[in-house]
């Protein structure tokens, strides 16, 4: 098995290398499925995490995330990065202890927004990047390379306003992160802007709306591509178009078999 360590070292060289997807799992098999099939690393999804336990996102607790991603380090060698969202809480403080939490539970990465979902609103810029640097401070005092990614929300959050984005990731790079990530961006252009604008890698999300390929978005600048929830609704809608079909016409011919699957989970 290998060590944190190793992990995280292994993490860090992906972000130095070529440009490469980071998909989200929403538990435990979903994880050994994606190891299955190549991926390098993987990331945590809070809107899938949430869907697994019957509530809307934004509503799992730290002590959730941990035992989460413990199941998900458990299940695979793979890094794992979390989606922190804003650490739990409002203070430096929190997003401190965020970081702290996650690495104990086995990641070596973890991403902290700049919205506080509780208020519904956008910290101001020095607030979000004082939670930027006491989440760096807690990363750096880690005995491993822990990939702490800053997240600016605004396009997610109805305020698209590109160069207050940008500023936002600027200040969070020099407040110590190491990927900087803006979901929701909609346009190469507007994925060159971002990465022209920073030094440090840049995640993007990859989304039905965008219409880009993997291909196109590394063109434009990114390092590393994220999915979000999108697989997570890709499999419960697949989920529920053959239950439907069982409810209202009795059709069973929708339901799917192992396959593949029995080859990851071993036995």
């Amino acid at each position: 098995m290998a060590t944190q360590q190793e992990k995280a070292a292994a993490f860090r060289a992906l972000h130095e290398g070529d440009p490469f997807v980071i998909p989200n799992p929403w538990d435990a098999g979903s994880a050994r499925m994606l190891a299955g099939l190549g991926f390098k690393a993987l990331a945590t999804t809070s809107s899938g995490l949430a869907f697994t336990l019957g509530r809307a996102d934004g509503t799992v607790t730290l002590d959730e995330i941990a035992t989460h991603v413990a199941s998900l380090t458990e299940a695979t060698e793979l890094p794992v990065s979390v989606d922190l969202e804003n650490g739990y809480g409002p203070a430096p403080e929190d997003a401190a202890k965020a970081i702290t939490a996650a690495a104990e539970a086995g990641a070596v990465g973890g991403s902290i927004e700049d919205y506080d979902r509780d208020d519904g609103e956008l910290y101001d810029r020095e607030r979000a990047v004082e939670r930027i640097a006491a989440a760096a401070e807690a990363a750096r005092a880690l005995d491993f390379p822990f990939t702490l990614t800053a997240r600016a929300e605004n396009h997610l959050r109805g305020n698209p306003d590109l160069d207050d984005t940008v500023a936002r990731l600027r200040a969070f790079e020099d407040a110590g992160a190491e990927v900087l990530y803006a979901p929701g961006l909609i346009s190469a252009e507007e994925i060159k802007t971002v990465c022209g604008a920073v030094s440090k890698p840049v995640n993007v999300l990859a989304f039905s709306r965008l219409g880009l390929s993997f291909g196109e978005i590394a063109e434009a600048g990114a390092q590393r591509v994220s999915v979000g929830g999108g697989l997570t609704w890709a499999a419960t809608n697949g989920a529920i178009e053959a239950a439907e079909r069982i409810i209202d016409a009795g059709d069973f011919s929708g339901l799917g078999s192992p396959g593949r699957v029995k080859e990851w989970l071993g036995p």
